[in-house]
């Protein structure tokens, strides 16, 4: 018998996951999420001349899956309690799962749940876990992306196949890599990277106050005004720059550490007339974990997910825990 494979693509749920009880607001943050197309079927096949869609990337990895001997099911998943079945009956059953998706939202909303499959309790911590993980290595999936042309997501920043025949080659072959997690206190986690900062309606930042500490070195101590804060795993120009302004410079994905900088809102000069020249500085940390403590509602993208952060959030480094096919 050859690979039992499953190709799963996430639908509108209404369980929006643990991390919407961290951040306060409701949002979508954690939820089976993107759409009928992000699913096995979406609305049909490209004609004649037409670029391929969402279906035809699902179909084409599917047949050659099929092609290479492997059985293949494809799966829609609409909630927190549909994603774990699909985990008990693949990945955590010696099967093979590749996750379809528009964005990275998909696969930290998978992964997520399989750390809550395979993190054991502190009290039951196996004696053979690395000192600096406080959960195992987790069984690797595959990830198919819908975009075709992405260039900034994870797909593409940690060198993965976009092809569907190459994705299907590399589950096939049983090729993987493994790289770091960011887990959070809100039981969440993070894969490539977060951005905290809102804009006005004219799209200019507002500046909004925060405490962030990385292990032991103070980035803010919240009186700073600031523009935006990063906490960065893998390198991408979403985490990594704004507006032309390098935050994080050299986000490594399997280093063992979280990069995190802050923009910070400085004024110089004298007042005269009541202006006062501003300028923009750049705090840059790495290490183990980082805490972010704002003193005010703060607007967040975590992995192309949305959201509000009301109260303190730790991000920690979870070394080489989680594993792609590539």
């Amino acid at each position: 018998m050859g690979d039992q494979v499953v190709l799963l693509g996430l639908g509108q749920g209404d369980d929006t996951g643990d991390d919407c009880d961290s951040c306060g607001t409701g949002c979508s943050a954690d939820s089976a999420r993107g759409g009928s197309d992000a699913a096995s079927c979406g609305s049909g096949c490209g004609g004649h001349g037409e670029p391929p869609t969402p279906r035809a990337a699902v179909l084409a990895c599917r047949d050659a899956l099929r092609a290479g001997g492997a059985e293949v099911r494809l799966v829609e998943a609409n909630s927190d309690a549909e994603i774990d079945t699909v985990l008990k009956e693949t990945v955590l059953a010696d099967g093979k799962l590749v996750v379809v998706g528009n964005d990275d939202g998909e696969a930290r909303a998978v992964v997520r749940r399989l750390v809550r499959r395979c993190a054991p309790p502190p009290s039951k911590r196996p004696a053979d876990l690395p000192a600096d993980r406080t959960l195992p290595d987790l069984p690797p999936i595959g990830l198919l992306s819908l975009d075709r042309n992405g260039t900034d997501d994870l797909v593409a920043r940690l060198g993965l196949p976009r092809d569907p025949a190459k994705v299907a080659a590399a589950v096939l072959a049983g090729r993987t890599a493994r790289f770091d997690l960011l887990r959070t206190d809100g039981g969440s986690v993070t894969l490539h990277g977060a951005l905290l900062g809102g804009a006005d309606e004219d799209g200019r930042p507002v500046p909004w106050r925060a405490v962030v500490n990385v292990d032991d070195a103070v980035l803010s101590d919240g009186t700073d005004p600031l523009l935006l804060c990063t906490v960065v795993n893998a390198p991408g120009d979403s985490y990594t720059e704004v507006d032309g302004l390098p935050l994080v410079t050299a986000a490594d994905p399997a280093d063992g550490s979280v990069d995190v900088a802050v923009a910070v809102l400085r004024y110089v000069g004298k007042r005269w007339l009541g202006n006062r020249r501003a300028r923009v500085e750049v705090r840059r940390a790495h290490g183990r974990a980082v805490a972010v403590t704002p003193t005010e509602d703060v607007p967040f993208v975590d992995d192309a997910v949305t959201g509000t952060l009301t109260r303190k959030r730790t991000w920690w480094v979870e070394r080489g825990a989680w594993a792609v096919y590539r």
